[in-house]
């Protein structure tokens, strides 16, 4: 199948609303201390560069905290208690995850704008849109914040879009150059959540073997892609064209959440991957794509990326690739593609 839009995924594109991009001031209060990679001056990098292009046209809107809820749709009270006592009197949950006074009111907000992102675009108040905020959240499990992460932003909007906004199914694609352990976690059961994750594998923080497919209801509905350090932009673009466009056809998400870290760039100073500023671009272009085949709306979350650089020029690639109407590039697939379908062909017909 091709790469035509469907009426209604034309009407998401071809939308008259500005597409959003939600931040909130909060994010900058969340201090991680010297040389912590993670750090409040990529939102201000990432905020000066849209700056100075004008926002790409975008309309700014801040991100309200997120009710509570929601997030106890995904974690346990016991975690949020913990994730506020910590924030309250600084620590951290381990080396990576420090906490300080402003620590739990920036996770609010971050959880709270992709919950607002998605209420927009389930609503069709808007064609696409970005929750730019940290901290991120993709390696949060249920119970545990780890890798960076308090709550896992990306789950709670997607639950609360299969429980009150009603979505039957949801795609969350995760290129982020670590694995999405907590977003993989909180759904392997599940088959209402197909879980897509390209990562550098063996590398932090371990989990994402090619053969972790979920279980139970959820069996087949994690697709975990490992691809060696040094992998580039064509073999991410090549694992999404030939792997995760033909399952999510078959799976037919209503809506479609990219947990977008920045990581895999090759000149970022976490990560071990060789991804060009432009191919985030083309990743962009080919799930808004693959949106406008389904009908399905198209959103983005913030995760990693750590070079404030080419964060913020990924980010502004990644945004132009969600509304410049521009086709996505195709390559043909890849040895590493071709291996790794005969796995997932086993649950779905690739």
């Amino acid at each position: 199948m091709g790469w035509g839009g469907s009426a209604i995924g034309r009407r998401y594109r071809n939308a008259i609303a500005a597409p959003l991009l939600f931040s909130h001031r909060s994010s900058l209060e969340h201090d991680t201390g010297f040389g912590h990679p993670e750090r409040a001056d990529r939102i201000r990098a990432i905020e000066a560069g849209l700056e100075r292009r004008d926002w790409l046209g975008w309309e700014r809107r801040e991100s309200p905290e997120v009710e509570l809820e929601h997030v106890l749709a995904v974690h346990p009270q016991s975690h949020v208690d913990a994730v506020r006592e910590l924030s309250e009197r600084g620590g951290a949950f381990d080396l990576d995850t420090p906490l300080s006074p402003g620590s739990y009111d920036a996770a609010l907000h971050a959880a709270g704008g992709a919950v607002a992102l998605t209420e927009a675009l389930v609503s069709g108040a808007a064609p696409t849109g970005f929750s730019v905020a940290r901290p991120p959240g993709h390696h949060a499990e249920r119970a545990r914040a780890m890798g960076f992460c308090l709550f896992n932003a990306v789950s709670v909007a997607a639950r609360h879009a299969l429980d009150s906004l009603g979505v039957e199914r949801v795609l969350i694609f995760d290129p982020d150059v670590h694995h999405g352990n907590g977003t993989n976690a909180i759904f392997h059961a599940s088959a209402e959540v197909m879980f897509v994750s390209i990562h550098q594998w063996p590398f932090y923080p371990g989990s994402g073997a090619l053969e972790d497919v979920g279980e139970g209801e959820g069996e087949g509905y994690s697709i975990n892609l490992p691809v060696p350090a040094r992998t580039d932009g064509d073999t991410f673009l090549s694992l999404a064209e030939h792997i995760v466009a033909p399952a999510a056809r078959e799976f037919r998400p209503g809506l479609i959440l990219v947990s977008a870290g920045f990581d895999a760039h090759r000149d970022d100073p976490v990560g071990g991957c060789r991804v060009e500023t432009g191919d985030y671009r083309d990743l962009a272009r080919l799930m808004r794509a693959l949106g406008d085949e389904l009908g399905a709306p198209v959103g983005a979350v913030l995760e990693g990326g750590y070079g404030l650089e080419p964060l913020a020029a990924s980010v502004a690639a990644t945004m132009e690739g969600l509304t410049d109407g521009g086709e996505p590039r195709s390559v043909g697939a890849d040895e590493l593609t071709l291996a790794e379908s005969e796995r997932v062909r086993r649950h779905w017909g690739l």
